[in-house]
């Protein structure tokens, strides 16, 4: 029977395959005392050999699919299922205790693994925890007789269904067979709906139910262009879903002619149309959809895909490939944005109540300065390569701008002094996503070259609601008016004291958004590379004119988030453009 769910359209386009549930199965059970240990030994080897028949067929699609390097993880794991060490001693401990094999191979593991976490002087014994944890729930798995879900081993056509996703979930999909994603939870500026776009993967998310309603192979419709999910469609619907994705793909060939033309409005205006980045293998998506500018380099997946902290010249070959490959257009780089969701296991953080109001961002660079130092001398060595713009992310004070605008002025005094060249154009901003810093731009555009307005954060910080709580979603609201009012008050702080703003949230690619931000005059649109010629198209159709009170209407008049909505719709709409 059809069923259809509503969620929160993450990623355009349309996809139509059969569902595969990423969902780990119940893995609990219960303590037994076993009589024939010999033959409760034989269950155990079966399921350890069953699993090592397992990990190599990951293993050998992971380097097919995502190289040698990504693989080396299922190598460890295979080491610890071939370890007469650990596999002996669960052995042992079936036969000195008579218990069955599921207790002793988790007794043994809990064992193992607090071992391994004690080790906090050598990071790679503490990596070893981990490859226990996954090698134990695999081999528990085929003792219960149940299956793990694993992305990497996808070979079919398929939407992949998940309560929720994880950057490395989703770093692991192969295109050529996952045709998109639904998740239970989440919103637009999820990690994994912002990786969904980067993928150009059609997404639902937000939407409660979904890992619940539907079962493995049951046909699922993917609507990322209204939000909705469609569980065993009609062929009738499948036929429209089928034309609605064909269309869409027309209108994006559309889009493509305008790869190298100029973000210009329809009455001569010129802006910038940036994109966001996370690493150097995303610059061909950026030159592929004409980015004039790379708005965002997010700095912390340099760190999050290391296994100790990268050193300067690692760091400075990376910022060096993405600034030469912009071919002098500007890139703007971001410094290390980890805490809050993003953790380092070499990097321990204490425990807090509230992460996302914690120790993160500028507030561990300015502590930790010597890892801070290390990014501003890779930054700087490289700015001698292109246009290099450095800003500092969850800027608060101007206390906390001051002391990193002066670590930043030492290490380039000491890098001059030691005759390293460096380029002479550097810009330095901030971002703005604490709205102290907000309601403070004009004082705070007195000391940078630029702002950047951060919407995912600036949004949860106003609205007091975590981003990735569901229970709370309906409090993600870009075009509230009082967050209206304090993204005019950033740009008009900017523009009065002659500097630029840009905008590196997901809400500059937003079309509802973007008449309002054209008409409060911002810069830069830093959006995902796939969003750019989309929101070019848009751009291209508007005059400014006819912009003219539209956001003294949104900050004024209207109330809430629905009625901005309805405002900008109806002004498209009247001008044909909807």
């Amino acid at each position: 029977m059809t069923k259809t769910l509503k969620g929160i359209a993450a990623s355009d386009g349309i996809a139509v395959a059969p569902a595969y549930r990423l969902v780990e199965p119940d893995l609990s059970f219960t303590k037994a005392s076993v009589d024939d240990v010999d033959q409760e030994v034989a269950r155990f080897e079966k399921a350890v050999e069953t699993s090592i028949h397992d990990v190599e067929s990951v293993r050998d699609i992971a380097k097919e699919n995502l190289g040698e390097e990504e693989a080396q993880v299922f190598e460890a794991h295979l080491l610890i299922l071939n370890d007469p060490e650990y596999i002996g001693a669960i052995k042992q401990e079936i036969k000195d205790s008579k218990v069955n094999s599921e207790f002793a191979l988790d007794e043994t593991s809990q064992k193992f693994i607090t071992i391994f976490e004690s080790m906090t002087d050598n990071e790679y014994m503490k990596e070893r925890a981990a490859d226990i944890r996954d090698v134990s729930k695999r081999i528990m798995a085929h003792l219960l007789g149940k299956n793990l879900p694993n992305p990497a081993a996808i070979d079919h056509e398929v939407v992949v269904v998940a309560h929720d996703l994880t950057p490395s979930d989703t770093a692991q999909l192969n295109k050529d067979y996952v045709k998109g994603f639904v998740t239970d939870i989440g919103g637009r500026t999820a990690h994994s709906a912002i990786m969904a776009r980067s993928l150009e993967l059609p997404a639902v998310v937000g939407t409660d139910s979904i890992t619940s309603d539907i079962k493995d192979g049951q046909l699922l419709v993917v609507d990322g262009l209204d939000g909705l999910a469609v569980i065993e469609p009609s062929d009738e619907e499948v036929a429209d879903y089928k034309k609605k994705g064909e269309a869409f793909l027309k209108q994006k060939a559309e889009w493509k002619k305008l790869k190298d033309a100029p973000s210009v409005t329809k009455d001569g205006k010129h802006f910038t149309i940036a994109a966001n980045i996370g690493t150097p293998d995303d610059m061909a998506g950026v030159l592929e959809n004409g980015a004039e500018a790379v708005g965002l380099y997010r700095t912390e997946f340099l760190y999050m895909n290391s296994s100790e902290l990268p050193s300067e010249d690692d760091q400075f070959e990376a910022y060096k490939k993405v600034i030469e490959g912009m071919n002098g257009k500007q890139v703007v780089i971001r410094t290390m944005d980890i805490g809050g969701d993003k953790h380092l296991p070499y990097l321990p953080l204490p425990e807090e109540m509230n992460p996302f109001l914690g120790y993160r961002a500028i507030r561990i660079s300015l502590k930790e300065d010597q890892i801070f130092r290390t990014q501003l001398r890779a930054l700087l060595r490289a700015s001698a390569y292109g246009r290099l713009g450095i800003m500092f992310p969850m800027i608060g004070t101007l206390a906390e701008l001051h002391k990193a605008k002066a670590i930043f002025n030492e290490e380039k005094e000491k890098l001059v002094k030691d005759g390293v060249k460096i380029g002479d154009d550097i810009q330095v901003g901030m971002m703005i996503e604490v709205p102290a810093a907000a309601v403070l731009a004009d004082q705070f555009a007195k000391e940078v070259d630029f702002f950047s307005i951060g919407t995912n954060d600036l949004i949860q910080y106003t609205f007091a609601a975590d981003r990735g709580n569901e229970h709370v979603s309906y409090l993600y609201q870009p075009y509230n008016p009082s967050l209206l009012r304090l993204i005019k008050h950033t740009i008009d702080a900017a523009h009065d004291n002659g500097i630029w703003c840009g905008m590196c949230g997901e809400a500059a690619g937003d079309s509802v958004m973007f008449p309002l931000l054209l008409a409060m005059g911002l810069d830069e649109y830093s959006m995902s590379a796939t969003s750019i010629l989309r929101i070019r198209s848009q751009m291209k159709k508007l005059d400014t004119k006819d912009l003219e009170g539209l956001v003294d209407k949104a900050i004024n008049e209207s109330l809430t988030n629905e009625d901005n909505q309805k405002l900008v719709e109806d002004l498209m709409s009247k001008l044909n453009l909807d």
